[in-house]
């Protein structure tokens, strides 16, 4: 028979440990995150971002966080760029490739193209003298604990502390863009956020006319 009480006590444990490892995180957070920020906010073009493993999602979700907060930016996979997707990087853009030991290999042939091409990269790593470090025009450490699970090794904590650290860059980017509610409005009219927005009668005129 399954043991409820211990399960529920498991599961807060954990939610505790990575509370305690985000807090970490934000106490060790120093001034060097400026630069690959300021990179950001300087793109002339798109923001590319990639990620293998349980850094994929990471990446996928830090793409969409950044459109949603004025800064185009678009999500591509790393393997399928060894494959011709690499073709859609251009000088203007800046490359983020999520690595917690900066060792993939198609994530550093990504990062050694887009360099090829001209393009701006930035690490998201908590190795920076990885070879994904050393390929890289900036760094973002992400640097935790070990991971919450019983091995060590699944990334659980890691994972959620990248995505962290990157809804912290997002913020920053939205404010230091002047991005509007009404900027955001006209970018997300779809789902319960849509409708939250047209109750504030932010929504696209236009649309509301049809």
């Amino acid at each position: 028979m399954r043991n409820h009480g211990d399960r529920l006590d498991r599961m807060r444990a954990t939610l505790r440990k990575e509370a305690r490892i985000l807090e970490q995180l934000a106490s060790v957070l120093d001034d060097r995150v400026n630069s690959p920020v300021d990179l950001l906010l300087e793109t002339k073009g798109h923001v590319l971002v990639a990620g293998s493993g349980t850094s994929n999602p990471v990446a996928l979700r830090f793409a969409h966080l950044l459109s949603c907060c004025g800064l185009p930016a678009l999500f591509i996979h790393p393997a399928d760029s060894l494959h011709g997707g690499s073709g859609a990087i251009k000088p203007e853009d800046t490359l983020v490739l999520i690595s917690k030991g900066g060792r993939t290999a198609e994530i550093n042939r990504l990062a050694r193209i887009a360099r090829k091409r001209g393009a701006r990269v930035v690490a998201v790593t908590e190795a920076p003298e990885s070879e994904l470090g050393q390929l890289a025009d900036d760094i973002i450490r992400v640097k935790v604990a070990p991971d919450s699970d019983p091995f060590g090794l699944v990334a659980t904590s890691s994972s959620l502390a990248n995505a962290a650290v990157l809804d912290a860059v997002c913020e920053t980017v939205l404010v230091e863009r002047g991005y509007s509610l009404q900027s955001f409005a006209e970018t997300h009219p779809g789902g319960a956020v849509g409708s939250k927005i047209e109750e504030k009668g932010l929504g696209n005129r236009d649309e509301r006319q049809e």
